[in-house]
């Protein structure tokens, strides 16, 4: 670093305190004690070289808190969030400021996975044949070209290409098809590019997937596969998502994709022209009718379609499937002594890339492995078939925290009831005896927003149990009437894609009101869209976080039922198995804090400045009339409580002599 920095608390305070330089480089920044709260707590993580839990509620300035005294630290860090929009508001929007307006010195760089740079070497290959899944795509193919010779970064969020362009798998690459360093055009890599400019940097910007994903690859001993360089310190941002998010790099995997993949690389690693073009084609087809045989029948088997989500991996019915797996299993041995005889780096990755899959295949038809679930699923014409850690505490503990010494996790949802032990258990803070693996220390730090006058909490009872017959349309009806209240300007969250597509059939044509739903346009195009006129959107999964409307265009937070995860996710039910096998009481243990932690990321979505005033509807009575509802109702924010929509109304409207104090009473 080439900042002094002869005291951290003097820096932080002379950056963040009253009076400090950024409070006063930033017009009209408001000084937030809150803020220097938690940045004091992070420096002192990064002096003692421990781990801190840091709850960071809305509008706290976390992102600058913990900024300055990473960049005051010395320590290469990384910073890992879980969308793309935070990243980038770090990378393009955060460290400018403070590089810029405070004259802090230092390096950094925005990293992404392989996958989303074009790789030049496959580019190279595929110019002199480009195949197109449609004509639509092959229109993108000059503009393509015109790209690729001119950009500096490779990176394709430069360019205006739909998700969906089908042709990008076979222009960029990943840790299965990288060459590294025996690739001719390794120097010029845009991706060697990258992972020099992040061994030059002091702090290393990325999301949660491509952290785990080279977590992963140091694991397997694949030195030099990865892209993060060495770093002695991590920031997890948004670490409510890390469980998800670790725990799908840290196991076995095989699919239809993979296999198909493999089989067209291979077919282009020779000429046809080549002498052993005949023997490797005669492999790979034969690889490919049982792939082919094995996912076809797959589905069938084990029970699974795709509107049902994932399905337990049973031993009895893999066992049917053996046949096939056999086959697969020795077809891609097959390839592989063919390919290990070869010179050429393509051909020997093939030789790896196959004994992956063998490896994978035989430790996912065993399902015998007790730390981990076992379960397939469907995904658009994908089959997939994979084995996961039932939980992840045992991984971060053998792979993270033995070579880094100082972790800070943050988030607005960390604290389950006001404590942090639910989310430090999972994390693998704690061992089996609950004594801590390291120095732990934690800080709540209050959003500076007055929930009390700027939200109210609608908490109906008139309404039919969740689980029983009439509930959605029940709801549905009380959207309209909600709707009503606000003027729209409203998400409508379900907690399962089923109830969303029902209710949004039952209200669409009677909403008088732009109306929107997840999946018919692209995320951010449907932000948008609701951004720019009252309107009323529909949405499931990804709308609970990380999405953020300020103003008056969101006023109005519809939640259709207590966000339980189904205890029928083969994930879910392999952990409840998991507690109750050594004793413990898995709905007070697990389902129901991660439930309460996932409802305040939802409510999260209503308040978002100072000025945002709006409702926070939950229409399952549950959270009033069933005890563990206080739990969920004591990890809220203190928003004011009401039952009656008249009362709501008025409150919204601004007539608080209509709401009288005993309106509402848990």
């Amino acid at each position: 670093m080439s900042l002094p920095a002869p005291s951290l608390r003097l820096s932080v305070d002379t950056l963040l305190g009253p009076g400090g330089a950024l409070q006063s480089a930033l017009e009209a920044y408001e000084y937030r004690p809150e803020q220097l709260q938690m940045a004091r707590s992070v420096e002192k993580a990064f002096s003692e070289r421990g781990y801190l839990l840091a709850e960071a509620g809305t509008g706290t300035g976390k992102t600058l808190a913990y900024l300055v005294p990473a960049l005051l630290s010395g320590r290469r860090v990384v910073v890992s969030t879980a969308t793309k929009t935070l990243q980038e508001q770090i990378f393009f929007k955060d460290l400018p400021l403070l590089r810029e307006r405070m004259g802090l010195s230092f390096e950094a760089a925005y990293l992404k996975g392989r996958n989303n740079y074009l790789c030049l070497h496959r580019y190279e290959s595929f110019s002199k044949d480009p195949q197109f899944a449609s004509r639509e795509e092959g229109r993108y193919w000059k503009h393509l070209q015109a790209w690729a010779s001119r950009t500096e970064t490779g990176d394709r969020s430069e360019l205006e290409l739909p998700e969906s362009f089908s042709a990008w798998s076979r222009l960029s690459t990943t840790s299965d098809t990288c060459l590294g360093s025996k690739c001719p055009v390794y120097e010029s890599c845009h991706v060697t590019r990258v992972r020099r400019a992040a061994e030059a940097a002091d702090l290393l910007v990325v999301n949660h997937h491509l952290f785990f994903a080279d977590l992963a690859l140091r694991g397997r001993g694949q030195r030099g596969e990865g892209v993060l360089p060495q770093y002695d310190a991590v920031i997890f941002d948004e670490a409510h998502a890390l469980e998800d998010a670790a725990g799908s790099h840290f196991g076995h995997s095989v699919s239809s994709f993979r296999l198909e993949d493999l089989v067209r690389d291979a077919l282009g690693t020779l000429e046809t022209t080549d002498s052993r073009f005949g023997m490797l084609s005669s492999l790979v087809v034969r690889l490919r009718t049982h792939a082919e045989a094995l996912f076809s029948q797959a589905p069938r088997v084990l029970g699974l379609n795709e509107s049902e989500g994932a399905v337990a991996l049973k031993p009895e019915r893999l066992a049917l499937l053996s046949g096939s797996i056999e086959q697969v299993k020795a077809s891609l041995s097959a390839l592989s002594a063919f390919t290990t005889s070869e010179r050429e780096p393509e051909l020997t990755l093939l030789t790896r890339r196959c004994a992956e899959l063998v490896a994978d295949l035989s430790f996912l038809e065993k399902v015998e492995s007790h730390d981990h679930v076992y379960w397939a699923e469907a995904r658009g014409r994908g089959v997939f078939l994979r084995a996961s850690p039932i939980e992840i505490a045992r991984e971060l503990q053998e792979r993270l925290y033995g070579g880094v010494d100082t972790v800070v996790f943050t988030s607005a949802t960390l604290a389950a009831e006001g404590r942090f032990d639910f989310f430090a258990r999972r994390m693998g803070l704690y061992d089996e005896e609950g004594v801590p693996v390291a120095s732990v220390r934690t800080v709540s730090v209050p959003s500076p927003f007055d929930f009390e006058q700027q939200s109210a909490l609608y908490l109906p009872t008139h309404l039919p149990d969740p689980a029983a017959t009439g509930f959605i349309e029940a709801a549905a009806e009380e959207i309209l009437r909600l709707c009503e209240v606000t003027g729209g300007r409203a998400f409508v969250l379900f907690t399962s894609l089923r109830n969303m597509e029902r209710a949004h059939a039952l209200t669409r044509s009677r909403l008088p009101y732009q109306v929107l739903l997840q999946g018919e346009r692209p995320k951010q195009q449907l932000l948008e869209s609701f951004r720019e006129v009252p309107s009323v959107l529909f949405a499931a999964h990804s709308f609970w976080e990380g999405v953020d409307v300020p103003g008056d265009a969101l006023s109005l937070v519809i939640i259709d039922r207590l966000p339980f995860a189904s205890p029928g996710d083969p994930v879910v039910a392999a952990r409840i198995r998991q507690l109750e096998a050594r004793g413990e009481e898995a709905f007070g243990g697990y389902q129901l804090p991660q439930a309460a932690l996932a409802l305040r990321q939802g409510f999260g979505r209503l308040i978002r400045t100072r000025a945002d005033r709006g409702i926070v509807a939950m229409l399952d009575r549950r959270i009033v009339t069933k005890n563990y509802g206080r739990a969920f109702l004591t990890s809220l924010p203190p928003a004011r409580r009401i039952d009656q929509l008249d009362a709501l109304s008025a409150w919204f409207e601004g007539r608080p002599e209509v709401v009288r104090e005993d309106d509402i009473d848990f």
